[in-house]
């Protein structure tokens, strides 16, 4: 059984999907401080501090129920809130993250097209194999040495 986990854990695509989730979480780590630390404060400052995340609509108000004798509280309730302003900031959250993950394959894409082109740059400048004598020079390469070996 350990044997078959190594053969498991040392195949390449097991491999290369496990760099390929840890790359992405730091991948992940680095827009989400971009969009939170660089975009969003911009757009607060286009948009004249507006918060979004803090917009709400109170459905129904906070309630504290007090010990008339004592005056202590007996009980609280949390106000219900409809928080529409933190959806408004995670769908601009949301695009903002797509542009910037748009943005990085449009470069990689850029960069292997240049990667590809050069290969094949590299590829067209060795030099070619001769190309095949056609049927006619084969049959002529034969009968000439048929004729050396006649004459010897």
């Amino acid at each position: 059984m350990l044997n078959e986990f190594k053969k498991f854990i040392t195949k390449g695509n097991v491999m290369d999907m496990a760099v390929g989730v840890i790359m992405g979480s730091a991948f992940g780590k680095i827009v989400s401080s971009l969009v939170a630390d660089v975009f969003t404060p911009l757009i607060s400052l286009a948009t004249g501090g507006v918060n979004f995340s803090e917009a709400k609509l109170i459905l129904r108000p906070a309630q504290t129920a007090i010990d008339e004798a004592t005056g202590e509280v007996i009980e609280e309730v949390a106000a219900l809130t409809l928080n529409y302003g933190m959806f408004i900031q995670n769908i601009i959250d949301f695009f903002l993250i797509a542009i910037c993950i748009f943005m990085m394959v449009k470069v990689v894409a850029g960069i292997r097209a240049k990667a590809e082109a050069l290969a094949k740059k590299k590829e067209e400048e060795k030099p070619a194999a001769p190309p095949k004598p056609s049927a006619e020079e084969v049959l002529l390469t034969e009968i000439r040495d048929l004729l050396k070996e006649k004459n010897n």
